[in-house]
């Protein structure tokens, strides 16, 4: 089967945000969008109920692919767009349509206030057993939110990319991490902003105590690191513009802060084998609930 950009589709506005950004990813790399929905039979009391039964429910499940479907094609003129129904629990289903798919988007509800977005039981199930790349979309985003304003200040999509965002750990770089980054930021023709967070040692108060402080060489010395970790990087794609930051504190937090500047937020998640739990990582997990750009949770061994 030919590799596609799938989304998991429920009629819901973070499921149609979600649509709308794989129509656009789609676009750069050339790729169908398929739009499966996930549907569950209904209850044998219920589907006897003649407003509630499986006729009723069989149409409106059709309906929602089909359009959603149409509304992309009207609005993304060229765009391959199929659609696919599949019975089942949606975790279990998505992760099974994810194997033979390039992408796998999901979208994320805001919250008020500073709570950040939700990510629903199923969407966090599927990013953490997903081995492909699990793209996560905020309800309401618009492709203007992902370019920078125009001259005089408004937001537009005819403008170039904000940059694409990825954190790094110098110490055990992932390969696959930094080649997704890279390949985001040079499909969008977009700088790549790679962020390396770094805490000062437990032994910090004994040395402060001792008349030194060592932030000042610690940070030189990240930031050395930094720049040699992506020395093959630059060699391999010269024409993206990379930016390095190695700034001392929390990663998800500094990787939230420039996710507001930001086209595209990468972080890696290591795969574990084990059948039991939920694994995301701390920092995957903080930056999926709160970045306000749309986050990419990249597996990697």
């Amino acid at each position: 089967m030919a590799r596609t950009i799938t989304v998991g589709l429920d009629g819901s506005p973070e499921s149609r945000a979600a649509a709308e950004w794989a129509a656009r990813e789609a676009a750069l790399r050339r790729m169908p969008v398929r739009l499966l929905h996930v549907w569950q039979p209904v209850p044998e009391p219920m589907a006897q109920a003649p407003l509630l039964g499986a006729e009723t429910h069989q149409h409106w499940t059709e309906r929602i692919p089909r359009e959603a479907a149409e509304g992309l094609r009207l609005r993304h003129p060229g765009a391959e767009v199929t659609t696919e129904q599949r019975a089942g629990t949606p975790a279990d289903v998505l992760l099974d349509a994810a194997r033979d798919a390039e992408l796998l988007v999901l979208g994320s509800r805001a919250l008020s206030g500073l709570a950040g977005f939700l990510i629903g039981s199923v969407g966090q199930s599927v990013v953490a057993r997903a081995e492909v790349p699990v793209i996560l979309v905020r309800a309401g985003e618009q492709a203007a939110d992902e370019h920078v304003k125009d001259p005089v200040g408004i937001p537009s999509a005819a403008t170039g990319f904000r940059p694409v965002v990825v954190g790094l750990d110098t110490g055990s770089p992932d390969e696959t991490v930094l080649a997704f980054a890279f390949e985001e930021a040079l499909r969008r023709r977009a700088p790549l902003t790679v962020l390396r967070v770094w805490n000062l040692p437990s032994s910090y108060t004994y040395v402060l105590a001792a008349g030194y402080d060592p932030r000042e060489d610690l940070a030189r010395v990240q930031a050395e690191a930094l720049t040699e970790a992506l020395l093959p990087w630059r060699e391999k794609y010269p024409d993206v513009e990379v930016t390095e930051a190695s700034r001392l504190g929390s990663p998800a937090d500094h990787l939230i802060d420039a996710a507001h500047d930001a086209s595209l937020v990468v972080v890696g998640r290591r795969i574990r084998r084990s059948p039991f739990g939920v694994h995301v990582g701390a920092v995957a997990h903080a930056v999926m609930h709160h970045a306000t750009a749309p986050v990419a949770v990249v597996a990697h061994d």
